[in-house]
């Protein structure tokens, strides 16, 4: 019992130090944040808009998802190279 107990504890401090890694990089790189907020808040809207504006929404939703997995990439590296 006393190690699975230990392997709890020791899952929670692992994601806790990630997360706090990921919190210091999102306050280090404000403008990066803001863009992946914004850009999250657009591929929502554009998801759940009833037009396709003018056949441009499924293309812009594609970019959008992508350029967010590289700004998430960007900042999941830079996360790794300050931990060391």
């Amino acid at each position: 019992m006393r190690f699975v107990a230990g392997l709890v504890v020791g899952v929670m401090v692992s994601v806790g130090g990630v997360g706090l890694y990921a919190q210091n990089e999102r306050m280090m790189h404000p403008r990066i944040n803001k863009a992946i907020i914004s850009l999250q808040d657009a591929v929502e809207y554009m998801k759940a808009a009833p037009h396709d504006f003018g056949g441009h929404k499924a293309d812009a939703i594609h970019a959008s998802e992508e350029a967010l997995h590289q700004l998430h990439m960007a900042m999941e590296y830079r996360g790794e190279r300050d931990r060391h």
